[in-house]
């Protein structure tokens, strides 16, 4: 295979694919296959992939992502189970509710529950997170978003379903990572050495229910607002409903599924370590399919505890083009004035995602 394989490999796809999306408008985010991250792949495969991993971050932030080697099998099973925990009645889901979780921060949310920008979005879900036993030093020491995930007894499925789902796109993660080091000039085990040899990994499971275009147009709400992912990358699977739009400098564009890929985006703290080289991308998502759509974006970040600080040879944005990407911003704070540790950053977002709850348990 060429110097650039893989990069054709995943071109080729997206030629086939430009007119088979669900409401069949062109894809306009790339297609990017990292299977030689999971395999030996040639040295000039995953300087391709690299090469088209750059291209993607520096344009929109956002691309599909095939050769991650998680089982369909898997996705189908973790359909399955969550479309049996949403069906339940409420009273049943409540008894895994977020509070009941502590600050582990894990569980479930009804509709309206997790506010972006102060808004109430139009979805439910349940928070997952890496399962950390009892005795494990961050659980003893009380650290927020460490422990236990909460389960429900109805559906005793969804457990082996999650956990299986969830170690399959951490090792996707771990590869994805290492060409986004090597697109970045570094070794591909940078990330693994300095701030994803613990990683940050936290899992939701989102149902955003069907509404009318009546009900759409009468309440204007969003299954989730404008707002960017916080940290390092974001691999999500989705259902073939739809309804994911990315802010880009074409305007909103449309990422629609695809079957057996997911999506990426990355967060802002790869925004912040590479001082703006690579930009977290706002992107929001409304449901108009008239069905219910489920997604499952998993978050793979740095480890808590990781002090943030530019790599090595990103050089710090100059103040003009700090001020300019602070007013850009849908949130217009700029992600490079942040100093700390990932934990930090953390946890001052999702006390406003949850203001009520964070009061409690935080």
């Amino acid at each position: 295979m060429g110097a650039d394989g893989a990069a054709r490999r995943s071109a080729a796809l997206y030629n086939a694919l430009m007119n088979t999306s669900a409401d069949h408008r062109p894809l306009e985010l790339p297609i990017i296959d990292i299977g030689c991250f999971l395999t030996e792949g040639s040295a000039s495969d995953r300087i391709g992939v690299a090469r088209a991993i750059e291209a993607a971050c520096r344009d929109t932030g956002f691309f599909y992502l095939t050769g991650h080697a998680i089982p369909g099998e898997s996705f189908q099973s973790l359909e399955k189970a969550s479309r049996r925990f949403f069906a339940l009645p409420a009273k049943d889901k409540l008894a895994i509710e977020m509070a009941r979780g502590g600050s582990a921060w894990r569980g479930y949310f009804p509709v309206g529950g997790e506010l972006t920008s102060g808004k109430p979005d139009l979805k439910e879900g349940v928070y997952f997170g890496t399962e950390l036993p009892a005795d494990h030093p961050r659980v003893t020491a009380a650290w927020p978003l460490h422990g236990v995930n909460l389960w429900p007894e109805q559906i005793p499925e969804l457990r082996p379903a999650v956990l299986g789902y969830m170690e399959a796109a951490v090792r996707a993660g771990h590869a994805l990572l290492q060409a986004v080091g090597m697109s970045l000039g570094l070794e591909p085990q940078y990330f693994a050495r300095t701030y994803t040899a613990e990683p940050t990994i936290l899992f939701r499971i989102f149902h955003y229910p069907a509404v009318t275009p009546d009900e759409q147009s009468r309440t204007g709400s969003w299954g989730v607002g404008e707002h960017t992912d916080y940290g390092l990358l974001t691999l999500l699977a989705q259902d073939d409903n739809g309804g994911l739009q990315v802010r880009s400098t074409r305007g909103w564009i449309e990422a629609p599924p695809i079957a057996g890929a997911l999506v990426c985006n990355i967060g802002d703290m790869l925004d912040r370590l590479t001082g703006g080289w690579y930009r977290s991308t706002p992107h929001r998502v409304r449901n108009t399919s008239g069905r219910d759509r489920l997604s499952f974006p998993l978050f793979f970040d740095p480890d808590f505890a990781a002090e943030i600080k530019p790599l090595p040879r990103q050089s710090r944005l100059d103040a003009a083009r700090s001020a300019a990407e602070t007013a850009e911003r849908w949130d217009g704070v700029s992600v490079h004035r942040f100093s700390g540790t990932y934990g930090d950053y953390l946890l001052s977002k999702v006390a406003k995602v949850f203001p009520h709850l964070s009061r409690k348990v935080l």
